[in-house]
């Protein structure tokens, strides 16, 4: 029977920071977030990727505080994510996770984000070598997304100066 491999963490913040351009990563709130900021035009820039290692506190669905395991959070377009999960949830309660059938504590398993699937961004804890490869377009779609919304917030930011 072959072993799963999982994919490092290392391997998905490279892929983030040297693959995309204008990609800067900050540590906050007990993960990397990953902003599209061409040269720092913006405070933070645009969000559209995390990975978070430890459970916070209004984000416990996944367990993230066992041996070893990590989720990557992606803020995907619309169709991206319709085309995965169908129509996002309706946004939670505080300190609840959005409607549905998912094992958020499934490892290497694609999902709606537990606490932000009903925008469009979705999740998956450690994910495999066959996972990753679809996270890479998703990551890409995500940055693509994250590229136009900073366009429209730039352009807001020139016409009031």
């Amino acid at each position: 029977m072959s072993q799963t491999k999982w994919i490092e963490i290392e391997t998905v913040h490279r892929f983030i920071t040297q693959k995309l351009e204008g990609v800067v990563p900050k540590d906050a709130w007990g993960e990397t977030s990953y902003f599209y900021n061409p040269g720092r035009v913006f405070d933070r820039g645009t969000y559209f990727a995390t990975i978070k290692q430890k459970d916070g506190e209004n984000d416990q669905a996944s367990n993230l505080d066992r041996h070893g395991v990590w989720r990557l959070n992606i803020g995907v377009s619309k169709g991206a994510y319709f085309e995965l999960f169908g129509p996002p949830s309706p946004r939670p309660g505080k300190g609840r996770i959005v409607e549905g059938d998912w094992d958020f504590k499934a490892l290497d398993e694609l999902t709606p984000h537990p606490v932000y699937g009903w925008m469009s961004w979705l999740s998956v804890l450690n994910p495999s070598n066959e996972t990753w490869e679809k996270c890479r377009v998703l990551l890409s779609d995500a940055h693509k997304r994250a590229h136009g919304n900073f366009a429209k917030r730039l352009a807001k930011l020139e016409r009031s100066n």
